[in-house]
């Protein structure tokens, strides 16, 4: 244990200040540090945030139902990760005469889907896809 104008003279010859950083504590806790980048490092953990990913499924208008199951569960895991999900459908050949079976199908998905999330891009036919985004409903 050293005196408050001792740990003070110390923290001064090294070019350093003195922060109490347990008041509380008996005896109350202090640390040489510079405080001026000790301020700074905590702004910064203060502003960092998570980074959102776009993770794509991609599906074709004749999928099975078990497969839907399979798409949507890993669908689902990408939302409680707290990513966003995008969703291609493409079309080959002939199948994009039909692009109504498709929405069909992308209602289905919806339906199937449990939990929060928002739908941030409808499905859109783009060319020979459709593409919908979803994202995690924002807490």
């Amino acid at each position: 244990m050293v005196s408050v104008q001792e740990a003070i003279r110390i923290a001064q010859e090294r070019g350093y200040d003195l922060v109490e950083v347990a008041p509380n504590a008996t005896p109350p806790v202090c640390r040489i540090m510079d405080y001026g980048k000790y301020k700074y490092q905590m702004s910064k953990k203060h502003t960092a945030r998570k980074t959102v990913d776009v993770k794509e499924i991609k599906i074709r208008p004749q999928i099975t139902e078990h497969d839907l199951q399979l798409k949507v569960k890993n669908i689902r895991r990408f939302l409680d990760d707290g990513d966003k999900a995008k969703i291609t459908m493409f079309f080959r050949g002939r199948e994009i005469v039909r692009p109504e079976l498709g929405m069909k199908l992308f209602d289905r998905i919806l339906e199937l889907l449990t939990g929060k999330f928002q739908v941030e891009q409808p499905p859109k036919l783009e060319g020979k896809n459709i593409t919908m985004v979803i994202a995690p409903s924002s807490k």
